[in-house]
């Protein structure tokens, strides 16, 4: 299995820059049963789910991660945090024009420095006074990806946010939740569909191209995840009565999975480096909302994996020919499972 398996050709001005004024104006491309495609908007999600229907989201929050400063030899350094790992430290990106030793201190202004503590491959530890969050808040920036090309506005410190985001930690956002705003959830209220929370926080990997070692090894990029048992008992509660589990973007459903990895789905706290890919045995969401994803992407691969390879790329064909907007800002898909690949006792 080659990345290029995955590619597509994506003009250039399809990659959303902006996004929407209203959340949920967004284009809503289903794959139905089969190869039936469908051109929505998500304000009509509603009538793509039945009462019963289980929503499952990502309430991690973005933080604002990129962060200009610099060393005590007065050279400039900017840093882009990969994840928080505790209150006070954090491994991080540093972009310098010398790499700083442990044991260098890095001034972000306002009274915030933080100590190198050591080198771990590509990132650095470093270690805060204080709390890492309270200097990201105060002087950080929305570490935006890297096909948006400008600069972060201050709009986007609320627009690059889902409205379910409450634990910091997130370098990027779970960005299928960026289409839900109070009017949908309300009408999704209203119909009887219910939502339940689990956390990933997404690494700066996310972006970062397949390796040869990655593809090799079947294990991605690590990342944070927290499936709960409040998580898990409202799925079999869903389950129970008849209702479909719908993961909201491709970290709900790796989280799902590898929390389901021992067969049964089970509360989990720690670390995923789950590659999930075309032959991998999908055991637990039955339809899937998810942006478009980069060419050639673990991420396009997930969704691959559980909608069937010809299917989406036939969709995703669909999608630039008739003007869709692609990636974080970009519109959305809504798939119904590959029928090659139902988990038991479901159906298309």
């Amino acid at each position: 299995m080659e990345p290029a398996e995955f590619d597509y050709d994506l003009p250039e001005e399809l990659i959303a820059q902006q996004p929407l004024a209203e959340r949920s104006a967004s284009r809503l491309l289903v794959l139905g049963p089969g190869a039936a495609l469908a051109d929505r908007r998500m304000h009509d999600l509603g009538t793509l789910l039945a009462p019963g229907d289980l929503l499952v989201v990502n309430e991690s929050r973005v933080i604002p991660a990129r962060v200009h400063g610099r060393k005590a030899s007065g050279g400039r350094i900017e840093m882009l945090v990969e994840r928080l790992l505790d209150e006070r430290e954090a491994l991080v990106q540093l972009r310098a024009s010398h790499a700083p030793r442990p044991g260098t201190m890095l001034d972000f202004g306002a009274g915030h420095a933080v100590e190198v503590v050591e080198r771990r491959g590509p990132f650095y530890r470093l270690r805060c006074a204080g709390s890492f969050v309270d200097l990201l808040d105060a002087l950080g920036h929305v570490p935006l990806p890297p096909y948006i090309r400008r600069v972060d506005a201050p709009a986007d410190r609320e627009r690059y946010q889902t409205l379910f985001a409450r634990t910091p930690g997130s370098v990027a956002a779970p960005t299928a939740g960026l289409h839900f705003d109070a009017p949908l959830l309300a009408r999704l209220h209203d119909r009887g569909v219910a939502i339940t929370r689990l956390t990933l926080h997404v690494g700066a990997g996310t972006f970062a191209p397949l390796r040869a070692a990655q593809i090799a090894s079947g294990r991605l990029h690590p990342e944070r995840i927290e499936v709960g048992a409040q998580a898990v008992a409202a799925i079999a509660a869903a389950r129970a009565g008849g209702g479909r589990v719908v993961a909201v973007g491709t970290t709900v459903m790796r989280a799902l999975e590898t929390a389901a990895a021992g067969g049964v789905l089970a509360p989990f706290t720690g670390e995923t480096e789950l590659f999930i890919r075309p032959g991998y045995a999908l055991r637990v969401a039955d339809a899937l909302l998810t942006n478009f994803h980069l060419p050639r992407s673990s991420l396009l691969m997930l969704v691959c994996a559980f909608g069937g390879s010809t299917r989406v790329l036939t969709a995703y064909r669909h999608a630039v020919a008739c003007g869709y907007r692609f990636f974080s800002y970009g519109d959305a898909m809504f798939l119904h499972r590959d029928a090659a690949a139902l988990p038991a006792g479901s159906a298309p």
